[in-house]
């Protein structure tokens, strides 16, 4: 018994004589009635009445139930293969930075979602280190991680795209240099109370130790409690923009531009593991829409 034979079983049923079942298969009409023949040999026994219309006959009524659900199994099947190939259906699991979370992979994911959604997605964030952990044991496919990392053991990461987001001296607009809006590093050393220390980095940027280093009042804190702080009217430091621009848009906090200060910048990228050679057709999905969302947010890398 194959398959061959119970779609030529199902189909003359449904067109009621042989001729009419092999045309709208488009083969002929010999090869539908050997198919037949076969599979009544299978069975013990005639499927059809045969004469100028073709009847089921008992046995064949009582096998014609379980013909289909095989031809449906196998058709359900064959459709779960094309959507997993073309990332239709399947797993997306990613991790990425919790400051990347909202502004960045938000619009991408529910754009994703929109688009297959029969695709099981699986997101975790982290800080920089707990994300590189997942990616290396096999938890996650792909990672948005700070870039390139500094840690001169990890070599089997692959960059498939990478970004730049300027980090910005944001303070309440109630705080007393606000009225300046340009800022000497001095000046914050002498009035940030306190400096913050937001943590987004690998490694702390040399112009923002030095100035924690010197600051008469420090706080070493997560971003979104920094933000927190910002509302209350406490402190500054160095926000990614990403993360302060909702406080920026709503006018709760203001940026303060350093005229003794380079610009200071963080890299991160989406990675996978080098020894994957081959994203999954749903990882494949979402890296094209993310590359799509980092342009349109003027972050994207050129590589």
């Amino acid at each position: 018994m194959d398959i061959d034979q119970l779609i030529a079983f199902e189909r003359t049923v449904h067109e009621g004589s042989f001729s009419k079942a092999a045309w709208s298969l488009g083969i002929a009409q010999p090869t539908i009635s050997a198919r037949i023949r076969g599979l009544e040999q299978t069975v013990g026994g005639s499927l059809f009445h045969r004469g100028r219309t073709v009847k089921l006959t008992e046995r064949g009524s009582s096998f014609l139930p379980y013909a289909r659900r095989v031809i449906a199994a196998l058709q359900e099947g064959l459709e779960a293969v094309r959507l997993a190939h073309s990332g239709e259906r399947g797993r997306l699991a990613i991790g990425v930075l919790r400051s990347l979370t909202g502004r960045f992979l938000s619009p991408a994911l529910g754009k994703f979602q929109k688009l297959y959604p029969e695709v099981e997605c699986y997101v975790r964030e982290g800080d920089h280190w707990q994300i590189v952990e997942m990616l290396a044991d096999g938890v996650i496919e792909l990672a948005v991680i700070c870039y390139p990392i500094l840690e001169p053991t990890l070599t089997d990461i692959t960059p498939l795209l990478q970004f730049r987001e300027k980090a910005i001296l944001a303070t309440s607009k109630r705080h007393p240099l606000a009225k300046q809006r340009r800022v000497t590093q001095m000046n914050i050393i002498e009035h940030a109370k306190p400096f913050m220390l937001l943590r987004w980095w690998q490694v702390t940027p040399m112009p923002i130790a030095t100035l924690a280093a010197k600051a008469k009042h420090v706080a070493d804190l997560p971003m979104n409690t920094g933000r927190f702080l910002l509302h209350d009217s406490l402190g500054m430091g160095f926000f990614t923009k990403m993360v302060i621009l909702p406080d920026l848009e709503a006018g709760t906090v203001m940026e303060l531009e350093v005229t003794d200060m380079q610009p200071i910048y963080r890299d991160t990228a989406l990675v996978r593991l080098s020894r994957n050679t081959e994203l999954s057709p749903a990882a494949n999905n979402f890296v094209q829409l993310l590359q799509r969302q980092a342009e349109k947010q003027k972050v994207l890398l050129e590589r």
